[in-house]
């Protein structure tokens, strides 16, 4: 019964290969994904255009085809802007394959104007990430 608002946001990532971009992220088709272009950290930014209250966020990842491009370290921030983010969770990762949510328990709900997730580490210290999707709600 929770209803995804990422649809309410504008997106903006770090860097990324030509055609791996914002799109390829939003898009439905897990086929898809965001593939950063830089050094780490790789910075994924939601910024919603009111003040939204967050209950639930899940992220997409796929070592099984993504392998050195997946992520083992996430950090979670949110606040009201750039400049006053502040994290709420962090997430490790093995090998995983499928939707993870967010552990965000200490704090039930979130209210903020922009959400940043933050690649810090990728399996065998892989450079470049892929992230297949980002739902919030």
């Amino acid at each position: 019964g929770l209803k995804e608002i990422s649809s309410l946001a504008s997106w903006t990532v770090s860097t990324a290969k030509p055609g791996n971009g914002v799109a390829a992220l939003r898009s439905p088709d897990p086929a898809h994904f965001w593939q950063s272009d830089g050094p780490q950290p790789h910075l994924l930014s939601i910024h919603f255009f009111k003040l939204v209250s967050i209950v639930s966020i899940r992220i997409l990842l796929s070592f099984e085809d993504d392998e050195s491009y997946t992520p083992t370290k996430i950090q979670f921030l949110a606040g009201m802007g750039a400049h006053d983010v502040v994290e709420f969770a962090e997430m490790s990762f093995e090998q995983p394959n499928g939707w993870h949510e967010v552990d965000f328990r200490h704090r039930p709900v979130l209210r903020a104007f922009l959400v940043q997730v933050r690649i810090l580490e990728n399996h065998q210290n892989g450079k470049d990430t892929h992230l297949r999707g980002v739902q919030i709600f």
